[in-house]
């Protein structure tokens, strides 16, 4: 899958949870299923901070000057909610009670860094050839790390519409 490709999705996943956003109020922003689960604010949260923290591992697998001879992995198990994943705790949320317009500006924020990166890189096939090392799923190349945000917030707009679910 080329950069191009991978944009388009970053772009309509993004503009999918957005719309999603914008049907609810703070109330369903902020409620929990159980005191065990995420709310809607604290999972997208989540997906601010991991995108965030997905734009410095990004950018330290591009000071690298290696290349990279490791294997694309399928992450379409990303998907898959059947499959518990825990997130790391530093990608964890707070659980501060946000406002639609934070919970708004902090995806605009993390996106704006992901692609300020993604801009710099004058030769995007680079991304295919350097990796760095994911916490969870091991060595990843880049070009993994930026197709695993859109599958990210995928899983978890699929959290989202079950959440709301919840609401009817």
């Amino acid at each position: 899958m080329e950069i191009q490709e991978i944009n388009q999705k970053l772009i309509e996943t993004r503009a999918e949870l957005l719309r999603i956003l914008n049907g609810l109020s703070g109330d369903q922003l902020n409620k929990r299923k159980d005191p065990h689960s995420w709310s809607i604010g604290q999972v997208c949260h989540h997906l601010s901070k991991t995108e965030e923290l997905y734009v410095i591992a990004i950018k330290k697998g591009l000071k690298s000057n290696e290349d990279s001879f490791i294997e694309n992995k399928s992450l379409e198990f990303l998907l898959d909610r059947s499959k518990k994943l825990e997130a790391p705790d530093i990608a964890k949320p707070t659980d501060e009670i946000l406002e639609h317009q934070e919970i708004i500006e902090k995806l605009n924020n993390s996106r704006e860094k992901l692609n300020e990166v993604l801009n710099t890189v004058e030769d995007p096939s680079v991304l295919s050839r350097r990796h760095f090392m994911h916490p969870v799923f091991k060595e990843m190349l880049l070009i993994e790390w930026v197709k695993s945000l859109y599958l990210h917030e995928q899983r978890h707009i699929k959290q989202i519409n079950e959440i709301t679910d919840g609401f009817k």
